[in-house]
């Protein structure tokens, strides 16, 4: 089953409101907020981090950057870095490279948002492809993920 569907599903049980926009091909976070009118501020980017004991997601906006020093801060952790995509391309088979969605418990992943994304009351996000985007509640979101929310990101130069 693709992520789009199981995603789907998942909100549907839920009874989570959201809206599925399609859009043309667009790989980088602000090329889709771009091209789905939405501001970049409340478009998740979902970034996959490697530390000492496995794979985290850390999902901020995409018109931030992960700051390094707080997010080893926040996951309590030795060294922390980007990770590869050829690492983890195989925790999501049913997704496109580069565009997990950021339900980390989908696939018993922790997740960590920035705080800078909290502020939003609405979200986008990659749905599993490059030209599917789910937008719903910020506070719907957090109750199905159970994201920590911390101060770990900062804006792009």
């Amino acid at each position: 089953m693709s992520i789009l569907r199981k995603l789907k599903e998942y909100l549907d049980e839920n009874k989570v409101k959201y809206v599925k926009i399609s859009h043309s091909p667009a790989y980088t976070a602000q090329e889709i907020a771009a091209s789905i009118h939405v501001p970049g501020k409340e478009l998740a980017k979902t970034v996959i981090v490697k530390a000492q004991d496995g794979y985290a997601m850390a999902v901020l906006p995409a018109t931030h950057k992960i700051n390094f020093n707080l997010l080893k801060e926040v996951m309590g952790k030795g060294e922390i870095r980007l990770a590869d995509e050829r690492e983890f391309k195989d925790l999501f088979l049913d997704c496109e490279v580069g565009a997990m969605p950021p339900f980390g418990n989908l696939y018993k992943l922790p997740v960590y948002v920035a705080s800078a994304l909290s502020e939003d009351k609405e979200i986008a996000f990659n749905a599993g492809t490059h030209i599917d985007v789910i937008r719903m509640g910020y506070n719907d979101f957090r109750k199905l993920v159970k994201p920590i929310v911390a101060n770990f990101s900062e804006p792009l130069d």
